[in-house]
């Protein structure tokens, strides 16, 4: 299979058609589920779309070594390799690791000045237009409404869109409201954009959204997440 075949037949074009076309520039979007879903993976397979399209992405991890990361981004490669038969299978590599860039921060030292300086000076001083600014292992749980504002106003100057996890605690109590919205997520509802929840079933990992824009209005998602090789296939 080229290049062009995968990014078109990508389920990824089904879950974009989910969320009216996709994340937009200046929207925030994120990814939850309780530890050890699959979280990352479904992050790292949106950042590999972008970046078979030839766009620029930065991953930015609060929790894990640069080296797990680009851990993740070979073997999910080697996935669509195995599975799709990918010409040029090397070159394509190439690129791709030409237009991500990865930052690690710790979430307890660092201010929300420092991050978007950080940002900032890689986007605009580095001449690093991203397309995408994916953040993995952030904790929810220490955020404060400042912080993910200010984020959300520098997505929205530099015309970016961003991608966060949030791992959502398993503590015996109730966790989502009615909605299906994480209730850690609760005060941040104006500023999020969309919310994907990712749901545990006996043989794969379904997608439904809680969050689509102005919409609580749970719905699901035609495409599921294999708990084996954690790749997004179509719900067939």
């Amino acid at each position: 299979m080229v290049k062009e075949e995968l990014i078109q037949r990508s389920p990824l074009r089904l879950f974009d058609q989910s969320i009216h076309g996709g994340l937009k520039a200046g929207e925030i979007g994120v990814i939850a589920s309780q530890r050890g879903i699959g979280k990352t993976s479904v992050l790292v397979q949106l950042a590999l779309d972008k970046l078979l399209q030839g766009k620029k992405i930065i991953h930015v991890s609060f929790s894990r070594q640069t080296q797990y990361i680009l851990a993740w981004y070979k073997d999910i490669f080697d996935e669509f390799i195995n599975a799709k038969d990918l010409e040029n299978a090397d070159d394509i590599m190439d690129e791709v690791v030409k237009n991500r860039v990865l930052m690690n921060f710790n979430q307890d030292v660092i201010s929300k000045e420092q991050i978007i300086k950080s940002l900032r000076a890689l986007i605009v001083e580095g001449c690093f237009k991203a397309d995408t600014i994916i953040i993995d292992g952030f904790d929810f749980y220490k955020a404060s409404y400042d912080l993910i504002n200010g984020v959300k106003t520098f997505a929205q100057e530099l015309e970016i869109s961003v991608w966060y996890s949030c791992n959502v605690k398993e503590d015996n109590q109730q966790y989502y409201d009615k909605e299906k919205i994480p209730l850690v997520l609760k005060d941040l509802a104006d500023i999020i954009d969309v919310v994907i929840v990712l749901d545990p079933r006996p043989n794969f990992i379904e997608f439904s959204i809680s969050k689509d824009r102005d919409s609580q209005e749970i719905k699901a998602v035609t495409m599921r997440l294999d708990p084996e090789t954690l790749l997004i296939s179509e719900n067939t």
